[in-house]
């Protein structure tokens, strides 16, 4: 692997590596590869002691716009897991505070926003953002894919629904109250703000592919708390504008949401080509409701979907479950280990490590 110095000082001369040979980008793109690739949501940092020294007296947003801090955190579980691929150490609420929105990132709250977006004024006062504004984390990138090898590397942005939620907010919320009070009483604002949110999380995207990454993931982190006709009615024109945007890049779009099984087969609609699925719903159930989608003419590809909290009961149970699941992912066209979420800042690394091997010992 190239060392991280070297990288640092030496760029990608190209933009985007070729990496036939990557069982993660094989799979995201419906074949099987020589083995069951694996990654972790949240694997940049969270449960990592190395994570937590390097960040010691650095907030996170301002480590999120530190090139060098950002690539050698994305380096760190891939040096110590030796998972398939890499995702870029960022916040979904990176693009909102480079176009100039007035939120910071609270320890133990998460984004608080100063002066939260409930009226039409508010909306059409939201700045836009240009690809200049994020060139911190497009540096990262370019950082990146020299140091990775042959690693693949995946770029994210929050969902258009997920950011409106903590811009109407004001912060994290329980019920989405407010969201769906504006969603519900103010249907112009609302789709207003999501387009103008689209258009950020687009821009946002656009410029980590233009510095190289190899497949880019769209987090709609609260669209569970929708039912499926608020979902296609309010949310699902803008993922899609997100998605279908990307099309023309060539490289494997992710959608994810928690509490999304009702969603699938919608989320697939948005223009994903794989499909994040939490630990609520089991692989070849959620391979099911995709391949009734209409119009598609390959199967579906899913990624997931361990439960984190399972890698807190011992080794029997970690065994257990990754077996389970890698034996629910046959149904899938192509599927990609991952957890139902995020890993959880008390978990063993150690633990993960033994998932990666586990899956990469498996046999289909």
């Amino acid at each position: 692997m190239t060392d991280i110095n070297t990288a640092v000082r030496s760029p990608a001369k190209s933009a985007r590596r070729s990496l036939p040979e990557s069982p993660f980008l094989v799979a995201a793109r419906g074949g099987r590869p020589a083995r069951v690739p694996v990654w972790f949501m949240r694997q940049a940092g969270r449960s990592l002691p190395e994570y937590r020294a390097l960040r010691a007296g650095t907030k996170m947003l301002a480590a999120c716009f530190d090139p060098d801090l950002v690539c050698e955190i994305t380096m760190q579980p891939v040096r110590r897991h030796g998972v398939d691929a890499a995702i870029l150490f960022s916040d979904i609420v990176v693009p909102l505070v480079a176009a100039g929105v007035d939120l910071d990132i609270v320890a133990g709250t998460g984004p608080v926003v100063a002066s939260p977006i409930r009226s039409a004024e508010a909306v059409a006062a939201l700045p836009t953002l240009d690809a200049e504004q994020v060139e911190p984390v497009a540096q990262a990138v370019r950082l990146l894919t020299s140091a990775l090898g042959d690693t693949a590397l995946i770029g994210f942005a929050g969902a258009p629904f997920t950011l409106a939620s903590y811009l109407v907010e004001g912060g994290p919320s329980r019920n989405h109250e407010r969201t769906k009070a504006l969603m519900y009483s103010d249907p112009a604002t609302w789709h207003a703000l999501l387009d103008r949110l689209a258009d950020i999380a687009m821009t946002f995207l656009r410029a980590q592919l233009a510095a190289g990454v190899d497949a880019v993931q769209l987090f709609d982190s609260w669209a569970g708390a929708l039912s499926l006709k608020d979902y296609r009615e309010f949310v699902l024109p803008h993922s899609s504008k997100v998605l279908s945007g990307l099309a023309d890049a060539g490289v494997p779009r992710i959608h994810f949401g928690v509490g999304t099984g009702h969603l699938l087969g919608a989320m697939r609609e948005a223009g994903a080509d794989v499909v994040g699925v939490d630990w609520r719903t089991p692989l070849d159930t959620a391979v099911s409701r995709l391949a009734a989608v209409p119009g598609f003419e390959s199967g579906p590809v899913v990624q997931g979907n361990l439960d984190p909290a399972a890698l807190f009961a011992g080794d029997e149970v970690v065994r257990r479950e990754v077996a389970r699941i890698i034996s629910e992912g046959q149904a899938a066209q192509g599927h990609v280990f991952n957890l139902g979420h995020g890993v959880l800042p008390e978990t063993d690394p150690d633990v993960l490590t033994k998932v990666v091997d586990l899956v990469h010992g498996s046999t289909r």
